[in-house]
């Protein structure tokens, strides 16, 4: 049987994030999309191989010839158009973070139950090897008893007219976009949902965090930082670290193996390990989950009642600088 996909948009991301892994798989295919400018979704859907182009994404969450659609919208989008693919029959793969907050996601994730139908966050890097291993040395006990924590992720986002990111109304900000990640990270690891001590953000535009700091505590008194930048002299970086009063964990570049180097650095008393994994694509890794979730082999662990949690805690971030949530200003 043939998951057929219909896509909403024509984001940036859909090439690397749903395109090209749909490309590896024989039985999945994008038969339809729409996007705001009928022009653009056609050339758009010319490049992709995608045989339909929908005048409205209406018509793609109603399309009787999908199963599931890939939402990878603007924030703002989320939850109208899951919403509305749920309430068609249809299984989603929403972009993170799922929602603008913890309502809204409250909202997509009580629709997807009551339809019995798989909506997930689409989390890539949680499905590598990479992922896996870090949650694996982290909760082996490996590390003794840990007692701090910290993950960032900085990206250079140039503010431009149509960069998303620097726009209040479809959920900006660099906590939204970059900071989801090693919230995420560090509460996958630790299998556990932190308090937001403090937090510290450097704002543009009034409600734009371009940088936001974190502090966090977990249970069992564990603290832990997470720390996200958005800007053009900030670069590209993503590393997390654990640290235990037997050894010390460091696993840089945990986002995107594929793409840019990445290692996992273990240090205790018996000396230093340093492991590489597989570079096939996270997306993959990803498609393969959402796929076995539909046919009922195993739930995805970022489906959309994780994704509530994200965004409390998101919301309690940015409640902790003396900023509102997402979709509340």
């Amino acid at each position: 049987m043939v998951l057929r996909l219909g896509l909403l948009g024509a984001a940036a991301i859909a090439p690397r994030a749903i395109i090209k892994p749909v490309e590896v798989f024989d039985d999945v295919e994008i038969v339809s999309m729409a996007a705001r400018d009928r022009e653009r979704a056609e050339v758009f859907a010319a490049r992709a191989g995608i045989a339909t182009v929908h005048d409205s994404y209406d018509e793609v969450v109603t399309d009787p010839n999908v199963d599931a659609v890939y939402n990878p919208l603007a924030i703002s989008g989320h939850r109208e158009w899951t919403i509305k693919a749920l309430n068609a029959g249809k299984h989603v793969l929403c972009e993170k973070p799922l929602a603008m907050n913890e309502s809204e996601a409250r909202e997509m994730a009580d629709c997807a139950r009551e339809n019995g139908l798989v909506c997930a966050e689409a989390f890539h890097y949680y499905y590598h090897p990479v992922s896996r291993r870090m949650r694996e040395i982290v909760q082996s006990g490996e590390l003794g008893a840990i007692r701090f924590a910290d993950a960032h992720f900085q990206n250079i986002v140039e503010e431009t007219p149509d960069q998303i990111r620097y726009r209040i109304e479809l959920g900006g900000g660099s906590t939204m976009d970059l900071g989801c990640y090693p919230l995420h990270f560090l509460r996958h690891t630790f299998g556990a949902e932190p308090e937001v001590v403090s937090a510290k953000a450097g704002t543009v535009h009034e409600h734009i965090d371009i940088e936001m700091e974190a502090e966090l505590l977990f249970p069992g008194g564990v603290p832990a930082r997470i720390w996200s930048r958005m800007n053009p002299a900030a670069g590209w970086s993503s590393v997390v670290n654990v640290f235990g009063d037997r050894g010390r964990l460091k696993v840089v570049n945990p986002l995107v193996p594929h793409r840019e180097p990445h290692v996992i650095e273990l240090v205790t008393s018996w000396g230093t390990r340093r492991e590489t994994l597989t570079k096939r694509h996270t997306f993959e890794f990803q498609l393969q989950a959402f796929i076995d979730a539909i046919e009922g082999v195993r739930p995805m662990p970022t489906d959309a009642e994780d994704g509530v949690t994200s965004m409390r805690v998101i919301d309690n971030v940015y409640r902790a600088a003396g900023m509102k949530p997402r979709g509340q200003i």
